[in-house]
């Protein structure tokens, strides 16, 4: 969690025991301590592959509304990075999959999955604003690399065979993209009115109970 004086670092004080739920869930505990049962990963993996290709789209739209919103062109820039690892995702999904003896066209959404795309294609209709979208955009990212660069810490005993897919996220290179996000979204909400910041402040929210969802859901929790 990153410590300043932003709108965002203010969310994170704010909500911190959601926010923790969401980034140190017990799901991610347990690869951090090795405890992990396998067959949580797995479920994890099929889910987070129809996820991923529900979230092609969702960035598209925030790309698409830097370019008619934003006032800085290197909001584009970031973006555009980030959506570019977005295909070798999508074929490392496949390959671990295969690793794992997963067949991806057979795995139907849970519900928890269906409604966190459902959220995402709602986040795209033209009457969001980029800062709303944005400040989602940015959330998504930094569960994931927040949590899982728990996992590679000193002293965390993560199985070998989930040593790659924690590294997938919680490497420097994904941790600075999400700092380079956050301080996209901390520049406009900045200067949002405050209807827009409210509305940025419980897209926040919901994501972060999805994601804490997603987690129970994988865990075999309904």
């Amino acid at each position: 969690m990153e410590v300043g004086g932003g709108v965002i670092e203010t969310w994170l004080r704010k909500h911190r025991m959601l926010y923790i739920r969401a980034t140190k869930h017990p799901l991610i505990l347990s690869i951090r301590d090795g405890t992990i049962d396998f067959s949580s990963f797995k479920r994890w993996l099929g889910q987070d592959y129809i996820f991923v290709r529900a979230f092609v789209p969702f960035s598209a739209s925030v790309l698409l509304k830097a370019c008619k919103e934003s006032d800085n062109s290197s909001d584009m820039e970031v973006i555009l990075g980030g959506m570019a690892s977005l295909n070798d995702e999508i074929a490392w999904f496949k390959k671990e999959a295969s690793k794992w003896g997963l067949e991806l066209s057979t795995i139907v959404p849970q519900k928890v999955n269906q409604e966190y795309c459902r959220f995402l294609e709602s986040l795209m209709s033209p009457q969001v604003e980029y800062t709303v979208a944005i400040t989602a955009f940015w959330a998504i990212e930094a569960v994931y690399q927040e949590g899982f660069a728990l996992c590679l810490q000193d002293g965390s005993k993560t199985p070998p065979e989930l040593k790659e897919t924690c590294q997938r996220w919680g490497n420097d290179g994904f941790g600075q993209y999400c700092r380079s996000l956050q301080n996209i979204a901390n520049r406009h909400l900045g200067k949002a009115p405050p209807d827009v910041v409210a509305r940025a402040e419980v897209a926040l929210l919901q994501i972060l109970e999805l994601e804490v969802e997603f987690w129970n859901m994988s865990q075999g929790k309904t």
